[in-house]
């Protein structure tokens, strides 16, 4: 299972306080994430007590794309595409067994990230010529997981890391850090890590009298991923629109807000046959919603 990724600076150097270890980096790769992990480690250390550290590897990292927002419920995986370019020196073999790289997103800084997330195997690249290549990468979320607390909604950074352990394996007696290159690159982009939205309608009475009131009620609710469950998302604009038989659009009939539960309620004039239905333009942590809109029979 995976589990938070938190990093802490203690006694002025960073230790993983909880690492996600996967059992492999990918089917023929033979590092894996606590290997890359260590290297990090080591790299971002500032104590002078460090045993050695990895030297610098010759790559950069640009055109890093990822999507806008990420979108995370309570239970279900979820898994963002990144893709990414590596421009590398001529003496980095990319094509070794135990060269890995990764896009990866954090809070906070990236050398002390209050959260980080990456995939559950590293990206795959395809050279272009000598020395650049194409990465692509998922970007990998379990919320059932304790991966996400409420307060990492919003906006996560992104950044692209590649290890090169040259043959040195990190778990044998002779393993030499300083031998393994490292290089991490922070600032690529961002996107917004979100708490999924649901929204309900029901139109009341079915059918009704043209000339008499139609009640509309609804709930707003996001994933709480502190606790595992959806919730009421209180106090939030929501506009209650009408299609009428037979048409494809729908308009704004008026905005209500939500109650201290996430309920909305509100009433309108029958008129007409058609649907009503309630939207939520959504906010920066949590992402638009529309109901499926409910028919009312007026006669």
């Amino acid at each position: 299972m995976r589990i938070r990724a938190t990093v802490a600076a203690v006694s002025g150097a960073l230790a993983l306080s909880a690492l996600a270890v996967p059992a492999a980096q990918a089917d023929d790769s033979v590092a894996s994430r606590a290997d890359v992990a260590k290297v990090r480690q080591a790299a971002h250390a500032t104590s002078a007590r460090a045993a050695g550290k990895p030297y610098a590897l010759n790559v950069s990292f640009s055109n890093f794309k990822i999507a806008k927002a990420v979108k995370a419920g309570t239970t279900n995986h979820v898994a963002t595409t990144v893709t990414y370019t590596l421009t590398h020196g001529a003496d980095v073999d990319i094509a070794a067994r135990d060269f890995v790289t990764d896009p990866v997103i954090y809070r906070g800084s990236y050398t002390a990230p209050e959260n980080m997330l990456y995939g559950n195997k590293p990206a795959k690249c395809t050279a272009t010529n000598a020395t650049t290549a194409t990465c692509k990468g998922t970007i990998d979320v379990y919320p059932g997981d304790h991966e996400l607390r409420n307060t990492d909604a919003g906006t996560w950074r992104a950044a692209a890391e590649a290890t090169a352990f040259n043959g040195q394996d990190p778990a044998g007696e002779t393993f030499d850090i300083t031998k393994v290159g490292y290089k991490g690159q922070s600032g690529l982009g961002s996107t917004l890590m979100q708490r999924f939205s649901k929204l309900t309608v029901n139109a009341s009475p079915e059918p009704v009298k043209k000339g008499k009131p139609i009640t509309v009620t609804g709930k707003l609710s996001r994933a709480n991923w502190d606790r595992g469950t959806y919730n009421g998302y209180v106090e939030q604009p929501v506009n209650l629109q009408f299609r009428k038989n037979g048409s494809n659009t729908y308009t704004t009939v008026k905005t209500v807000k939500t109650n201290a539960t996430g309920n909305l309620k509100t009433t309108v004039t029958a008129a007409q046959d058609g649907y009503f239905r309630f939207t939520f333009a959504g906010t920066t942590t949590t992402p638009a919603a529309t109901a499926t809109g409910d028919f009312v029979d007026v006669r």
